[in-house]
């Protein structure tokens, strides 16, 4: 996306938007994880609260904090330095006051991301443009917000009823105009990702919200293989790195069973 040796930047992203190049946002983790990502090519990073089930075992994101979230976009930034990195506000992060939300966005810019991820429209629409202002560049988030899955009633898609589309597009322009450099649209019917996606300058972001959006995001367990959890509709799996892995343990543990590992070529002499 970026010439040879620059930084993906914000400004590529809305580049690509107006040449009607898609291009793909993984999830990353930890430090292993985005380096691969970067060897792959992969020009957006997201620091998911995702990381509170996939990597600290919680039941749902709302249990993560900022300094686990920090913790591991640092792990990250030090992998791919290079690539566009997003970290997302944890729940309780920017709720209290827009004072605590510059705090800690900017933290999240000390650790090495580039900008930050805030669900929700409505009053978040003023906390975007209050961000912005101080020179940090946010994502926003509409559709299925997992951090508001207690209002929604469960993981349940959103923008069905002719009042939620509006609300979803009357939204997404709001955060356009405080200035938002894109938007992440996720479980919403293929043809109101569309119209949103038509509708605005900056480049949205699907994750079930069909294949019209300007580019889509996958988290990288779901899109490797490596969860047992039953896969969402909108996910595709393009590896089966959890069963292989699976394999190659318990190989490795026959092995050390019955003596064969390690042989005189794995030995010191």
């Amino acid at each position: 996306m970026a010439a040879s040796g620059r930084p993906v930047t914000v400004h590529d992203l809305q580049t690509c938007k107006r040449e009607g190049r898609r291009f793909a946002v993984v999830t990353a983790y930890d430090y292993t994880t985005a380096r691969i990502l970067d060897a792959a090519g992969i020009p957006v990073l997201l620091v998911g609260d995702s990381l509170g089930m996939l990597m600290l075992g919680y039941s749902s994101t709302l249990p993560v904090s900022m300094e686990e979230m920090l913790h591991h976009a640092r792990a990250v930034a030090r992998g791919a330095p290079a690539r566009l990195l997003v970290g997302d506000m944890p729940f309780d992060a920017y709720h209290a006051s827009d004072a605590e939300a510059v705090h800690n966005a900017a933290a999240f810019l000390k650790a090495g991301m580039n900008a930050v991820k805030v669900e929700g429209g409505g009053r978040v629409v003023g906390l975007v443009a209050h961000l912005v202002e101080r020179g940090i560049p946010v994502m926003g988030h509409l559709g299925l917000t997992p951090q508001f899955v207690n209002s929604f009633g469960g993981m349940r898609v959103q923008g069905r009823s002719g009042d939620d589309r509006r609300r979803i597009l009357d939204d997404a322009l709001a955060l356009q105009e405080a200035g938002a450099f894109s938007l992440v649209l996720e479980g919403v019917p293929r043809d109101l990702g569309a119209e949103v996606t038509a509708a605005l300058r900056i480049p949205t972001v699907g994750i079930g919200a069909g294949p019209d959006c300007d580019a889509q995001v996958l988290v990288v367990h779901d899109l490797l293989g490596l969860t047992q959890d039953p896969m969402p509709k909108f996910v595709r799996a393009y590896g089966n790195l959890g069963a292989q892995a699976v394999d190659a343990l318990a190989a490795f543990a026959a092995d050390v069973a019955d003596g064969s590992f390690p042989d005189d070529a794995h030995s010191y002499h």
